[in-house]
């Protein structure tokens, strides 16, 4: 490129040359000459210049250092003497003894572990220390920056003239550093304290983000972005750029490293995920170590990304090895399923397996952690009597002495499973628990309010007469949030369905289980809505009106279920809606449920008032049938 830069030049300067040689010439001459220097001058210029670059390359190639006795012998060596009297026979100069001073650093690493305390005690590993700043402009600069963290690893103190001297001339050099260097300074000094050392690193990290297209391997990339909490939201995202640039030449340990950074940083880059899921799911099996598994099912966990093929070969990778893993390996990878609401039977049948053969070697908190990761996913195993004849001793040893809003998770999770006991409820459904729940956030105060009143309908429905605790105790927090376009939709059909009188149906129901109804409506014999709003309602905080139901009458129950009340790629209702159904239909509800994939197939409204109607008498039908 200089070769062609100064070739055109060259031309130019030839031109320029020879107007001017022509304006002091004759006209006849003058003519003559520029035409000869046309011809002649710019193509043996170029030429000539081309050829002295092709020189000067080959001169420079040729003029490389050779190998000394002091490197060979350094190469060689086993032990940390083996270096230090290699030095002291041969001796070297500025840039000689800081690579001496790494192998050295290298080999102490390897052998030993620890670096003496006293670096100054041996008179050969300070001659070194002495010689590199004395010369230290006649240090390259790779083992310039490999120097200084070789400092940082020793332990040398701030104050030592070594070190302050390589700082300034790293920070002097910054400039004239290359990509990569500047990427090792940013990965290895982000954890350093000291003031020289942070400017360093900013200087770093400004040339990176001016020089950012430049970067063109996978390592660098994937070692700045492990570091991104250091850096500038601007230079993250040229890196999430670059990063999907080369996703094709990412290792998987590269992939993994990328992916558990984002996820720490919360930064969820669908593009860079799909395409860094993508070259996962090519490489061989040889490259999916159990590590690896288990930080993906992270990352994928905490950004709520999914990829169904990158999960399922994650769990075919790991079935082979359930055996092999920890009781802490075992939870996590559960853990992060349940957040994205997948469910591989088989993983999770032998994980199961897994607690009853080693259920010794878990922890309480790794066993609150299964369990309400199945009690999410509506997974129960299917040897599940021995299952929690294991996990109920422990239950009873150690539930009462548990932080107030992890016990009531864990009760409300056993609830989902149908493995609550009494003795576990009615202990939380007393004032002085129901208090300890209202510190935090009021998001939070109320989605714990609600499961209160969850725990409480499993009492008073799946255990009556357990206890004398009336639902009604409990404050029911209105339902705030507006109707998703199914559920408006929904009610608007079924506005149809009862002729548009009000009386004969309601919308929106907050019942004093928790739960919220979509549309309520009592038929009677025939299948025809009757008026409601005078018939009692108890489970409803005003309790209704005054009028018994009439004989054949029932209560239904329209409920429309939406895309997130459904594990991925399933269509089996997550554990909340598999209790929220139960516990209705033992309220005395016949549910009739509307799924969003069928009714987004509904066109007209002929169509969903058909459909409803249909629905409705099925429902009727089977609960007759029972």
């Amino acid at each position: 490129m200089a070769a062609r830069f100064l070739g055109r030049y060259a031309r130019l300067l030839c031109r320029t040359s020879s107007q001017a040689s022509a304006a002091c010439l004759p006209p006849s001459a003058a003519g003559l000459a520029e035409l000869q220097r046309t011809r002649c001058r710019p193509y043996v210029s170029e030429r000539s210049m081309r050829e002295r670059g092709a020189q000067a390359r080959e001169d420079a190639f040729l003029s490389m250092p050779t190998r000394t006795q002091l490197e060979e012998t350094v190469e060689k060596a086993a032990v940390p003497e083996d270096v230090l009297r290699a030095w002291e026979q041969h001796g070297g100069n500025g840039n000689q003894a800081a690579c001496t001073l790494l192998a050295w650093t290298r080999i102490v690493q390897k052998t030993q572990g620890k670096f003496p305390r006293q670096l100054a005690a041996d008179t050969r590993l300070r001659d070194m220390m002495d010689i590199i700043p004395q010369q230290i402009s006649t240090v390259w600069n790779s083992t310039l920056v490999s120097i200084l963290r070789a400092l940082w690893v020793i332990g040398v103190p701030e104050t030592d003239p070594l070190l302050a001297s390589i700082q300034t001339e790293v920070l002097w050099r910054i400039r004239r550093l290359s990509y990569k260097h500047l990427g090792f300074l940013a990965e290895w000094g982000t954890s350093r304290k000291a003031q020289q050392d942070v400017a360093i690193v900013n200087s770093a990290l400004k040339q990176l983000e001016l020089r950012w297209t430049e970067i063109s391997d996978a390592k660098t990339v994937s070692g700045l972005i492990s570091k991104g909490q250091h850096l500038s939201p601007v230079l993250m995202d040229r890196l999430e750029d670059k990063a999907l640039e080369l996703a094709e030449g990412f290792s998987a340990e590269e992939i993994r490293k990328v992916c558990v950074s984002l996820a720490a940083l919360g930064r969820r880059s669908v593009a860079l995920l799909r395409a860094l899921s993508y070259h996962l799911l090519q490489r061989p099996s040889s490259e999916f170590t159990t590590p690896l598994l288990l930080d993906m099912a992270f990352a994928y966990g905490k950004l709520n990304f999914h990829q169904s093929q990158a999960f399922q070969r994650m769990a075919s990778e790991l079935m082979p090895r359930v055996s092999e893993l920890t009781s802490s390996d075992v939870t996590r990878f559960a853990k992060s399923m349940g957040f994205l609401k997948w469910l591989h039977v088989p993983l999770f049948e032998a994980f199961a397996e897994h607690y009853m053969e080693h259920s010794e070697k878990y922890s309480n908190l790794q066993l609150w952690n299964m369990l309400m990761t199945f009690a999410r996913l509506n997974f129960q195993p299917s040897r599940g009597e021995e299952f929690y004849a294991k996990v109920h001793p422990v239950l009873e040893n150690s539930f009462s002495g548990l932080e107030p809003f992890l016990q009531t998770d864990v009760a409300w999770s056993l609830c989902v499973v149908q493995q609550a006991k009494p003795d576990y409820l009615i202990p939380l459904l007393q004032q002085e628990h129901v208090d300890k729940l209202s510190d935090g956030s009021a998001v939070r105060v109320e989605n714990y309010k609600l499961k209160l009143l969850h725990l409480a309908a499993t009492l008073n429905l799946e255990h009556p007469g357990s206890s004398s605790a009336r639902l009604d105790a409990l404050h029911v927090p209105a339902s705030a949030s507006a109707p998703s376009p199914l559920q408006s939709s929904l009610r608007e059909a079924l506005a149809a369905l009862v002729d548009g009188r009000t009386a004969m149906h309601r919308t929106g129901v907050t019942t004093v289980y928790g739960w919220t109804i979509d549309c309520e409506v009592v038929v009677d014999s025939d299948n025809k809505p009757i008026e409601l709003s005078q018939l009692k309602a108890p489970h409803l905080p005003t309790g209704g009106g005054k009028q018994a139901l009439p004989e054949g009458a029932r209560r239904i129950a329209f409920v429309a279920w939406e895309f997130p009340n459904f594990g991925s790629k399933s269509r089996d209702l997550l554990g909340r809606f598999t209790m929220m159904k139960r516990h209705l239909q033992l309220a005395g509800f016949i549910v009739v449920e509307v799924p969003y994939y069928e009714w987004l197939e509904l066109k007209t409204a002929h169509q969903k008032l058909a459909y409803l109607k249909d629905k409705l008498g099925k429902a009727v039908a089977e609960e007759m049938a029972k």
